[in-house]
């Protein structure tokens, strides 16, 4: 485990970095931890797991610190005792061994499914460790099949469930699948991926949708991320998710049924988000019936990584502001 001090001036957030056994002896999660250092005590109410999307690990998702902090540090700011999970083949948690060979020797590995039982798995070690009962959930794309998923199956441990840009059916292609076989894994380059982040802007927006200096410190922390790649300036992701793709969510197969969500959920779309478009989101905000409230949120001039945007404040804001409201349906 390791220890440091995030912020040198007040409210001072600590971090932690830790690897936990795995739901299978030869599997290890790796989860990051921040908090306020002066924290006064743990709640369900104040403890929020996040979980990664498809291609990126958490680190290069929730905790890349630009203009002064990560979304991970907002979230500690604001009074809460923040987790965010690699699932296995991601980040600093074990590799399945198909992920050191040729790609094309190995099937996908990784799927939601297998991505739920390292999730839960994380819950659990938190929950025991914090001596609570339950948690909030959040998940962003892939990872909020996995939050969905574990919401639908076990919603007396989860307070509030957000769902970030959420993987959801569609009747069309999805640009994360380009067809044609799938090895064990993917090879990503992060400077190849950055045409394909603004290309779903409109032209004259896409300059400005990441601000200057915030791409090349997303790309460094996402290389980081997979310090064991072959793959000069290349990370490996699991194809896994892309399989769940073909096999669930264009073929009207859904992973977890929304229906069965007790809980509260907001649901955070994008207006350009060309990988998770508003009719997949709207279509699974609808069918969250059994939910006590929910709220379906979209952020304007934002794309499916709105969360590392010149927006992504708004995001943030809508986030806090579900997590830290006390309502109920009757009042």
């Amino acid at each position: 485990m390791t220890m440091t001090n995030t912020a040198s001036s007040s409210p001072r957030v600590v971090s932690e970095s830790r690897l936990i056994a795995g739901p299978e002896p030869d599997v290890q999660i790796h989860l990051i931890n921040k908090r306020l250092a002066d924290l006064p005590g743990f709640s369900a109410e104040r403890t929020l797991v996040m979980m990664h999307g498809a291609t990126f690990s958490s680190a290069s998702l929730f905790d890349v610190a630009v203009a002064g902090a990560s979304f991970m540090d907002v979230l500690a700011r604001a009074g809460y005792d923040v987790w965010a999970v690699d699932a296995r083949g991601y980040g600093g948690s074990s590799r399945p061994p198909e992920m050191a060979r040729a790609p094309e020797q190995g099937a996908p590995v990784v799927t939601a499914r297998t991505a739920l039982q390292d999730f839960a798995a994380a819950v659990d070690f938190i929950c025991r460790s914090r001596d609570i009962v339950g948690v909030n959930v959040l998940g962003m794309s892939w990872g909020a099949t996995i939050a969905g998923a574990f919401a639908s199956a076990a919603d007396a441990k989860v307070e509030k469930l957000i769902l970030v840009t959420p993987l959801w059916l569609s009747k069309e292609p999805l640009r994360i699948d380009a067809g044609g076989p799938l090895g064990a894994y993917r090879i990503v380059i992060p400077r190849a991926f950055e045409a394909v982040w603004r290309g779903a802007a409109p032209e004259h927006a896409r300059r400005q949708l990441i601000p200057d200096g915030w791409f090349e410190s997303w790309e460094q922390a996402t290389l980081a991320t997979d310090q064991g790649s072959p793959h000069a300036g290349a990370i490996r992701a699991p194809s896994g998710a892309v399989q769940d793709v073909r096999v669930h969510w264009t073929a009207d197969q859904p992973v977890y049924d929304p229906g069965t969500i007790g809980c509260p959920v907001l649901v955070l779309s994008a207006e350009w988000d060309a990988d998770v478009r508003f009719d997949m989101a709207h279509d699974l905000f609808a069918r969250l019936v059994r939910a006590p409230y929910k709220r379906l949120v979209e952020i304007g001039q934002a794309t499916h990584m709105v969360l590392m945007e010149r927006n992504r404040r708004q995001a943030f804001d809508a986030v806090i502001g579900f997590l830290d409201e006390r309502v109920t349906a009757a009042s």
